[in-house]
């Protein structure tokens, strides 16, 4: 398995190290590792994407050209989560995400060429690249924290479906009307999985809830990186909303152990209704999360992107922008019936129970804080084989 090799990563000083584009705003820190997000705080009526690329102290890029030094690959992930499963070539999963990517045809071929993952290419039929309308070609221009935004979502899954298609839908914004005609476009043309790694504000999101209410498909969302607070669409009480965790190899039988990330995003929607196979008890309407995954930066996964323009390297990714493709890809591998983000509840035996750790302040109640059952920050926990989704 290819472990996350942190310290080596952080001392490795003489890489060739980038300073991160205008899109970051500040740089952060989990344990011993720096971390920034990659999108910048949106204005009023955007998202803002969820990935947080690992730095230095001064916020440049570890980048390499030609194998990562640190992250965790798709082995170790499927043995994290106990996915034996490898999906269907008829299984299409879509990841919507805003803005250009030039070159996520070729980042993804050696991403997966890395993990001896079976091509996936436009020519073999695996992977196909839309913009919002469904057209294949008049793609917006590139915006590189949005493109290593996608080129995140890609790898992620990839390591849980290799057998599935890919389909990159690019909004030609990230404005939530753009967003929405992606999702909308993705359901049309025959998606059993969108995955959605953004979010803002629930406040006048009520006319395109309904573009994220889609009969039969997965449709995965992160629920932020700024820790407990909630977000649209996540909030949508017809998404799967993805929570994340702190991972790490570990004696167990399991072999692995998680705790709560204090970055990802919890909490109770002012707006969206509780769905009836959601039962907590201290929130009146919807409540995140459902389910969670990987997500601190300090135990990232390794990604193949974007470091500036058309340059690409070997990168280090966290954020709850790491868990949504993940769950997607579970649910992409599993391939069976969807009732919105019903079926986890259903199967709750097979979710290794998050019980540690905190994602802010909420008076110690469950809505912030992980525990015995469900909770905020992880829901009902992180997979255990694809049974529950």
């Amino acid at each position: 398995m290819h472990r996350f090799l942190v310290r080596g990563f952080l001392s490795a000083v003489a890489a060739a190290g980038l300073a991160l584009g205008a899109n970051a705003q500040t740089i952060e820190r989990s344990g011993n590792v720096f971390h920034m997000p990659v999108c910048a705080l949106p204005a009023p009526g955007m998202a803002r994407c969820h990935a947080h690329v690992v730095t230095d102290s001064k916020g440049k890029l570890f980048s390499y050209s030609l194998a990562p030094i640190g992250g965790y690959a798709p082995a170790d992930l499927r043995s994290a989560y106990a996915i034996a499963s490898k999906g269907k070539a008829t299984t299409i999963i879509a990841i919507v995400d805003a803005f250009g990517y030039t070159n996520a045809e070729a980042d993804l071929g050696v991403y997966r060429a890395q993990f001896q993952l079976k091509a996936c290419t436009t020519a073999n039929g695996c992977f196909k690249k839309l913009n919002q309308n469904g057209v294949q070609g008049s793609y917006p221009a590139q915006n590189d924290g949005w493109a290593q935004e996608s080129a995140l979502d890609l790898d992620m899954a990839s390591a849980m479906c290799p057998n599935c298609q890919l389909w990159l839908v690019e909004a030609t914004s990230n404005s939530y009307s753009n967003l929405a005609t992606a999702v909308n476009t993705s359901a049309s043309l025959g998606a059993h999985v969108i995955s959605n790694s953004y979010g803002g504000g629930e406040s006048g999101t009520q006319s395109y809830e309904a573009s994220y209410t889609h009969a039969g498909v997965a449709v995965t969302v992160s629920t932020g990186d700024s820790g407990y607070g909630v977000q649209f669409p996540a909030s949508s009480p017809h998404v799967v909303a993805v929570g994340g965790t702190h991972l790490t190899m570990d004696g167990s039988a399991r072999g692995w152990a998680e705790s709560a990330w204090s970055g990802a995003g919890s909490g109770c929607s002012t707006i969206y209704a509780k769905p009836k196979w959601q039962l907590d008890s201290g929130c009146a309407k919807r409540t995140l999360a459902d389910v969670s995954a990987v997500a601190d930066p300090a135990t990232g996964v390794a990604v193949y992107g974007p470091t500036s323009g058309l340059n690409s390297a070997w990168l280090v990714f966290g954020g709850t922008s790491v868990a949504a493709p993940l769950i997607g890809g579970i649910y992409g591998a599993r391939g069976g019936t969807v009732t919105y983000g019903s079926n986890p509840y259903k199967h709750t035996a097979y979710l290794n129970d998050v019980v540690s750790g905190s994602n802010g302040s909420c008076g110690g109640s469950y809505l912030c804080t992980a525990g015995p059952g469900y909770d905020g920050p992880t829901g009902l926990g992180t997979p255990i084989g694809t049974i529950a989704f």
